[in-house]
């Protein structure tokens, strides 16, 4: 399980150190600078946390932020088949929906990562939470 998605709240608990989960977001984010394993990003994540890191930071701060993430992370594709397969699909978050088929589609994305695992229950991939997926890491190794 060496390619992942990470989703938007994982990102932003790494970001604004959202305890409890701060933790094991950071374990991630570190696995994926150490090149241990390939994180992804979608182009919506990088929305979502734009517009909510810009609550509470400047714009200069959340542009370094996502720009020090853009250096050890991918970024997957949304096309126009990724938005009619997540507006036809039976998710009940958009976002979720079009980060799954963008996961999807990418052939590659072992799991995806959040803390909303229940909002993927539709997912044909695997879905963990940051903790999980450590745990099963670590057995793996």
């Amino acid at each position: 399980m060496k390619n992942v998605l990470i989703d938007s709240d994982v990102i932003l608990d790494y970001f604004i150190d959202r305890e409890p989960f701060a933790e094991h977001a950071a374990k991630v984010i570190s696995l994926c600078d150490s090149n241990e394993i390939r994180g992804f990003v979608t182009p919506v994540m990088y929305s979502n946390v734009y517009y909510i890191l810009r609550n509470i930071a400047s714009h200069a701060q959340v542009i370094d932020k996502l720009y020090k993430l853009s250096t050890f992370t991918e970024v997957l594709v949304i096309d126009k088949n990724i938005i009619m397969q997540s507006l036809k699909s039976g998710f009940r978050d958009f976002e979720d929906a079009l980060q799954n088929y963008s996961a999807e589609s990418h052939k590659k994305i072992d799991v995806i990562l959040t803390r909303n695992v229940k909002d993927y229950k539709q997912s044909s991939l695997a879905v963990m939470t940051p903790e999980q997926y450590l745990k099963a890491r670590k057995a793996d190794l």
